[in-house]
């Protein structure tokens, strides 16, 4: 099947790794170190079990600020509330409580 003409679940499936190794990439090349090593391996492993909900909500996320992000993950300020639920999947992937 040409791609130019793939629909539904046939589109779906490169647009969803493609996706995924997008966010992958912005996950490991972040402008702090810390972010990277934080995120990075978030990236590698629970992020692909993600529904395309979360997945919505980890992409908002990850336009946040590196200082802000390092400062939710790490428990130092609270989250927006739309953001807290990727946080706290993040937060329980470090195995922070």
């Amino acid at each position: 099947m040409d791609s130019v003409f793939a629909t539904g679940a046939a589109a779906a499936a490169p647009e969803a790794s493609d996706r995924l190794k997008r966010l992958r990439l912005r996950c490991w090349r972040r402008g702090t170190r810390e972010m990277d090593l934080i995120l990075g391996p978030y990236a590698d492993g629970p992020l692909a079990e993600l529904d395309p909900d979360a997945l919505d909500e980890f992409e908002r996320l990850i336009e946040a600020e590196d200082q802000d992000l390092y400062r939710w993950v790490s428990a130092q300020a609270v989250p927006p509330p739309d953001l807290a639920p990727a946080v706290l999947r993040i937060r329980a992937h470090l195995g922070i409580g």
